[in-house]
């Protein structure tokens, strides 16, 4: 499987854990679970594109894993502005990054350029 789709596949199946991280490090937002699994899972997506695409270009495990904790903090951080629950929300947003950099350098495949 090429790593741009790789990407998006692990990115979107952990966002949905992201989002529901919210549970138990703030267990307030119990209400608002619904909207908070949904765009944790567009920004699962949209970091294991960028890491994808990433990956296709530099063939870098050490460099894929911070890309991929860079890429991940830093969504989750613009998500964050709008509220108190940084850590919260960075924490688990640098993980998935970490999850789906190591994934994608390691069992991604590369694409063949056309002939």
């Amino acid at each position: 499987m090429n790593k741009p789709l790789l990407g998006l596949l692990i990115g979107g199946f952990l966002g949905i854990f992201d989002g529901l991280s919210a549970l138990v490090s703030a267990p307030e937002v119990a209400p608002a679970i619904v909207g908070i699994v949904i765009g944790s899972t567009v920004k699962g997506l949209v970091t294991g594109w960028l890491v994808g695409v990433f990956a296709r270009k530099v063939s870098s495990l050490p460099l894929g894993i911070a890309f991929g904790v860079v890429v991940g903090m830093f969504l989750a951080f613009l998500v964050a502005l709008g509220n108190h629950y940084y850590w919260q929300m960075m924490l688990p947003g640098s993980f998935l990054g970490l999850i789906v950099g190591y994934a994608t350098q390691r069992y991604g495949v590369a694409s063949r350029a056309a002939a």
